[in-house]
């Protein structure tokens, strides 16, 4: 099988390339950066004969706007990349009644109050651009009627490209004390698991009989502040003294949700994942990026 991944050199992207190695099925990773095939994906045309030429059978879309406090001020393009790029993708998946695997967020959550797992039925009540578009985006597939796989994530991180763990391991090592938020939790998600779950889930060919939507983040619970804490300690950095603080010490032009941590009972069930714990995960990608903090001074 032909399998396109979208926004290849992002952190899921770069995963994917990874996991993707020991395939029978033949992967195209596309970028707009240089060393990847380009392909505008909110260029029906382009999509359409890119698919065609391939012999496209699945796509994993990657590719989305990610910046969430700029997309408060960017303009349509935040729609343009999160629902009708989606939207292209999956009429043009419905043409060849192939499959679409797309990524979505927590993001779609926060506007109510929350203090259990989220559900994939739950009604979205997103608080920002980002999330309304991505919200979009879900609805604008559904709407295709394609074979599709809606993956909701959270907190995502990776050796590659900029995330919190990244930006984390460099303040911790720099900075002698350090606030972070713990009145938003979540569950950090690290980008090779979920390629791992994306790539079982074609490679065994699991997804036939099933369109939906999914949650899909690592196991357990914990906030911003709890998240920072595991980073400093599985690098080392133990002179930084990280203190617990309000979100309202952080304005930002979004409100971010307080309380997303995803239920993953349903992919779990379907798919038949077995999840690693967060801080096991993490644990493995800081060991992967501490030949990096070598020349990092305080």
């Amino acid at each position: 099988m032909n399998i396109l991944v979208t926004g290849g050199n992002g952190q899921l992207g770069n995963e994917m390339q990874i996991v993707a190695r020991q395939s029978r099925d033949r992967y195209v990773f596309t970028d707009v950066c240089e060393g990847y095939a380009r392909l505008d994906i909110t260029d029906a045309d382009a999509v359409r004969q890119f698919v065609r030429r391939e012999n496209i059978q699945c796509v994993v879309n990657c590719a989305a706007w990610t910046n969430v406090d700029a997309a408060e001020t960017a303009g349509p393009v935040v729609e343009t990349l999160n629902a009708t790029a989606p939207e292209i993708l999956a009429q043009c998946m419905k043409e060849v009644d192939g499959l679409l695997i797309h990524i979505s967020t927590d993001y779609v959550f926060g506007g109510d109050p929350y203090n259990t797992p989220c559900k994939e039925e739950q009604t979205g009540t997103p608080t920002g651009v980002y999330g309304l578009t991505k919200l979009h985006g879900e609805q604008r597939i559904q709407a295709t009627g394609c074979k599709h796989l809606i993956i909701r994530t959270a907190w995502l991180y990776s050796e590659f490209g900029k995330n919190f763990v990244k930006t984390m391991l460099n303040l911790t090592a720099t900075k002698p004390q350090l606030k972070v938020v713990f009145d938003q939790c979540g569950t950090p998600t690290y980008a090779l698991d979920l390629a791992q779950a994306i790539f079982d889930i074609i490679e065994q060919r699991k997804y036939e009989g099933h369109s939906g939507v999914f949650h899909y983040s690592n196991e357990g619970v914990c906030s911003w502040y709890d998240f920072t804490k595991m980073i400093a300690h599985y690098a080392g950095h133990a002179a930084c003294d990280i203190q617990p603080c309000h979100s309202d010490e952080f304005p930002s032009p979004v409100r971010r949700p307080a309380y997303s941590v995803l239920d993953k009972t349903k992919i779990k069930q379907t798919f038949g994942l077995a999840i690693p714990y967060w801080a096991d995960s993490l644990k493995l990608c800081v060991e992967k990026l501490k030949p990096s903090l070598q020349n990092i001074r305080p």
